[in-house]
Order: C-alpha cells, then sequence, then structure tokens
C-alpha cells in the first residue's frame, strides 16, 4: 500500500473536512445496512490522515493535539461508526512513540506513512474489571513469545495491518504485542452487534499460540511509572468523537425541521422553522454543543501545553481538563441526539429515515468509559489538589 503524506496541521484539517464531507452522504445507508466502511477506510488510509502523528524527524506532520482532536470531531460529525474505528490506531502509533525502540519507531512509523493501519486487541470480558487483563504473553528459549488469549470490543482489527495486543508477561506486566493480521492463530470475529456504532466492526479476536519476535514487543507498564499523557490523548479523542456526534445530530435536526417538519397548529407560524418554541430549543442545544466544542479545544490545547513541558503537575492539568471535556461531551452527545425527535417531530421516528443512528452512536460510544467517574477525579483535584491516577482512561 502507499499513501500520501501529509505535510503539516492545515493540510491535515483540509483532507479531513473533505472526507468527513464525503463520509457523510453514504453514513446513513452503511449503518442501516450494516455495510462495512472498507472503502471508506481505505480512503483514510491513502490520504495520508492517519499517519499525521508521526514524528517530523520519521517524515511525519507531526500535529498538535488540537489539530488531531478536530480531525476526530469532524469525521464523528459525518459518521460516529467510522470516526470510532481509528481511535485505537493513534493510541498505538503514541505507544510507540513513546516506548519503542529506534529500530522498533524506524520500522514502525514507516509502516504508518505507507498507509498501514493499527487495530486494538486490549478489552477483555468476563473479568473482574476492565483493567483485569489476563491475555498472557509467554516467552520462549529463543526469546521471542507466544500469545494466549480473547480479546473483545476490538474496533478496528478487522480492517487492520497490525493488531496490538495488551498482555501480561510472566512478571505480570502490561505489554503491547504488535501482530500481523495474518499471523498463525489469531482470529478476527465479526460477532460485533452493538445497537449503535454499528458498522466499527468492534468483534472478538482470539489468540491461540501466536508467535510473536520479541521486537514486536513494548512494555507498555513503563508508560504509567512517570509524568504520561497516553489516556489525555486517547479520552481527548473520545470526547473528540462524542463532540462530533452532538454536532452532526443538531444539524440534521437543523436541516429537517427547515425541510420537513411542520409548525404546531397553536404556534401561528407558517414554517416549523419559524415557531419560537422550537426556535428556543435549538438555541439551548446549539449552546450545548458550542460548549462542549470549546471544553475539546481547551482540552486539546492543555495537551500540548504539557507535552512542551511534561511534569506530573502538566499532566495532572491535561487529564483533568480532557476528563471535562469528555464528560461534557457525553451528556452533549446523548441529550442532542435524542432531542432531534423532540425537535423534528413525529416523522423523523421513521426507521425508514434511520435519524435514530445519532442517538444510537451516541448512547453506545458514551459507555466506554463512565463520565461519573471523570467528574470525581476532577472534584477530588479542584477541592483537595489531588492529581488524577496514572491509567488509561484519564
Amino acid at each position: 500500500m502507499t499513501a500520501h503524506v501529509i505535510a503539516d496541521d492545515a493540510e491535515a484539517l483540509a483532507v479531513a473536512s473533505a472526507l468527513a464531507k464525503e463520509f457523510r452522504a453514504g453514513a446513513s445507508a452503511r449503518d442501516a445496512e450494516r455495510r462495512l466502511p472498507h472503502w471508506e477506510v481505505d480512503k483514510l488510509s491513502a490520504s495520508g490522515l492517519l499517519a499525521v502523528t508521526v514524528p517530523a524527524a520519521h517524515g511525519g506532520a507531526d500535529v498538535g493535539a488540537l489539530t488531531l482532536a478536530e480531525i476526530f470531531r469532524l469525521l464523528a460529525s459525518a459518521d460516529g461508526s467510522l470516526a470510532q474505528i481509528p481511535q485505537s490506531h493513534f493510541v498505538y502509533v503514541n505507544v510507540v512513540r513513546r516506548q519503542g525502540t529506534q529500530e522498533q519507531r524506524k520500522f514502525f512509523f514507516a509502516e504508518v506513512l505507507a498507509g498501514r493501519r493499527f487495530g486494538n486487541a486490549q478489552s477483555e470480558a468476563g473479568t473482574r474489571h476492565v483493567q483485569d487483563i489476563r491475555t498472557r504473553l509467554t516467552p520462549r528459549p529463543d526469546g521471542s513469545y507466544v500469545l494466549t488469549g480473547v480479546k473483545h470490543y476490538a474496533t478496528g482489527a478487522l480492517f487492520a495491518d497490525w493488531i496490538p495486543v495488551l498482555a501480561r508477561a510472566e512478571d505480570d506486566e502490561l505489554h503491547v504485542a504488535y501482530v500481523p493480521r495474518d499471523a498463525p492463530g489469531l482470529t478476527v470475529i465479526d460477532d460485533w452487534d452493538g445497537m449503535g456504532q454499528r458498522t466499527t466492526a468492534s468483534g472478538t479476536v482470539r489468540l491461540d499460540a501466536v508467535p510473536v519476535p520479541a521486537d514486536r514487543v513494548l512494555p507498555h507498564h513503563l508508560t504509567f511509572r512517570g509524568p504520561q499523557l497516553h489516556g489525555a490523548v486517547a479520552q481527548l479523542l473520545h470526547a473528540a468523537i462524542d463532540t462530533g456526534i452532538a454536532g452532526g445530530a443538531l444539524a440534521e435536526a437543523a436541516a429537517f425541521v427547515r425541510t420537513k417538519s411542520r409548525p404546531w397548529f397553536e404556534s401561528g407560524t407558517e414554517t416549523a422553522a419559524e415557531d419560537p418554541l422550537l426556535i428556543q430549543r435549538f438555541g439551548e442545544l446549539a449552546l450545548r454543543v458550542r460548549a462542549s466544542e470549546a471544553l475539546l479545544r481547551e482540552a486539546a490545547r492543555t495537551v500540548e501545553v504539557a507535552r512542551t513541558g511534561l511534569t506530573d503537575d502538566s499532566a495532572a492539568e491535561a487529564s483533568i481538563a480532557v476528563a471535562a471535556a469528555k464528560a461534557h461531551a457525553a451528556d452533549t452527545a446523548v441529550e442532542v441526539a435524542g432531542a432531534l425527535f423532540e425537535v423534528a417531530g413525529t416523522r423523523a421516528a421513521l426507521d425508514s429515515l434511520n435519524l435514530h443512528r445519532h442517538w444510537r452512536d451516541a448512547r453506545t460510544h458514551t459507555l466506554h468509559d463512565p463520565a461519573r467517574w471523570k467528574i470525581q477525579h476532577i472534584g477530588r483535584y479542584v477541592l483537595n489538589g489531588t492529581r488524577p491516577p496514572r491509567h488509561g482512561l484519564l
């Protein structure tokens, strides 16, 4: 595969905007038919957009967090499923940047610049909690490893060239093994049947004695031994997806009311768009979306500031800013996507129109991790100066 190499932030945003416009046209049909977006994901790869965080020293644009968040917001405003697919890709590009050796960085960054995609095999079902990882990375006498386990919610794995697998080694420390999609013993099962984000193909990955060379394993546990932005960046992208879903739902609601809704007979207006009560409600919803967008930008700027001088304090500020953006965006996405029916009227509920995809995407994506715990960490930080914990969800 060959891919265009994007030069800078401005080009990255222009490419993302153009792709979002193109992807929006087929989003409803893809969701309704559960037609997996293989062609669209290939377009993302070929555009160079998936390589924009590769460091400049390795030939990438090395865009900032503000640009990366805006890329995801734009994509999610068009298709909440499609935007979710590359989230893990960027997370695991960041792991290479943080924990890879020089040779590992050289190899994997070249792969990304060529259009290769990273998937995700991290979450497991039936364990005590989300960080109870039981997949094992067992050493062999020649220095290589064998991977054994079962992963769920493996968004992006079906579309991936490389599948980063979160596993524990003999010392019980967390590592990431980067495994080729066609590795022997690795099976990706398209069994995702979520009510929302239907085309993410977030199914199951089975690992049956998968061989892994030593130079494809990175010590992920070291990420959390000092100040880090791993969790903040990962959550920033989730916040951007929620914010984009909210904006997309609001735009579609406005278009529907302008062109299809009838005014309520008591309003005394000729069109629904002139109804003062609908105008009031759209103003309220727009305020929610604008606030989420503003919090997203502020969180991204705080991440960028922290990256220039990473300390315990700057990392904590970044995590708290992202937590605020994520908590607000999650509520906004669900509220706005639900209010679409309130403002658009009875016809909007027709299954054939598939307007409910916005709410289904919002409700499903916001289940990724609970906003209530983010609010707890914000409260502890503001009241007692307690820094948030170091893990991948903050």
